[in-house]
Formats: structure tokens, sequence, C-alpha cells
């Protein structure tokens, strides 16, 4: 299935120079949302895990999707002052700005960390970094929408997987 026919690019948002991969439409269609289910982790990464965790805000969207059909928690990493304590944060930089992310802390819980699209790999890295300061046990990492000409991002010493790539 190419996903990437469904995913509209707004020029210029949310500033100039950025372009937003909106994965909206590609939401609204129910065989590529299948699709994303069955195609973004493995049966073999499945047996490793026993949370996702989503990035706050269209990773949410994906992982719990993925949480849902495939019988798993979901655990959220959410923007800045979003979550009761107790909490742990990271700050990090974006490809136009600064952020905080948070999360609950864990018990050594194996998670499989899912976000919406990969671009300088600053939410991504941040996110990993995190759930580790939490006590989570990264296990694997996804992205429905790799940037690949803005990162060269690795996780565990390969590509950070992917279903749709722009070069």
């Amino acid at each position: 299935m190419d996903l990437k026919k469904q995913i509209r690019e707004i020029p210029n948002f949310p500033i100039p120079g950025v372009s937003f991969k909106d994965i909206a439409p590609l939401l609204s269609d129910s065989e590529a949302l299948e699709f994303i289910a069955k195609n973004l982790v493995t049966p073999e990464q499945l047996l490793e895990i026993d949370h996702f965790v989503g990035i706050e805000s269209r990773g949410f969207i994906l992982a719990m999707l993925l949480a849902a059909v495939h019988k798993k928690g979901f655990i959220p990493i959410r923007k800045s002052g979003k979550l009761p304590p107790p909490i742990l944060a990271r700050s990090y930089s974006l490809e136009y700005g600064q952020a905080k992310i948070e999360m609950a802390p864990g018990n050594g819980e194996r998670v499989f960390i899912i976000d919406d699209v990969l671009a300088t790999g600053g939410t991504l890295q941040a996110a990993i970094d995190l759930a580790q300061e939490a006590g989570f046990l990264v296990q694997a990492v996804a992205v429905l929408i790799n940037l690949k000409f803005l990162n060269q991002m690795r996780f565990n010493n390969s590509e950070v997987f992917s279903l749709v790539q722009y070069e």
C-alpha cells in the first residue's frame, strides 16, 4: 500500500520553510489503518514488549492503534505540564525551536516507542532518553514517516524503522 499518496503536504507550516506532513487523510482510511497496525511492528517485536509508548500528539494515535490491535498497554509521553506528578522531564531542540516532554516513572516495563514523523531526531531521541531515565526498557522504536534527508538517526545500530520515507 502506498501510504505516501494519502499524506498531504502543507508548505510553510507551522513556520516558514517547514513542510508539514498531514496524516489526517491517511487516518480516515480504515484500510490504511489496518496496514499500519500490521506493518509498523513485527510479530517478534510484539513478544518483546509490554507497552507501546506514544509521543504527543500524533504519536498517540498510532501507539493507541497498535496497543489496541495487539493487546498491549499504552503509555503517553506528553508535552510539558500535561501530566500529574510524579513525572520526569526532558528538554530538547526541534528543527524550529525548543520543547519539553514528560512521562510518569516506570518499573522495568519493556516498551516500543512510536511517533508519526522523524525529522531531525530531537523529539524521538529525547523520548528514548526520557523513557530509559524513567525506568523503562526501550526495546524498539518506529515512526510512520522518516524525513531521511534531515537525519541519520539510528536505534540499536539500525536505521529507525518507518513505513514512509522522504529521501
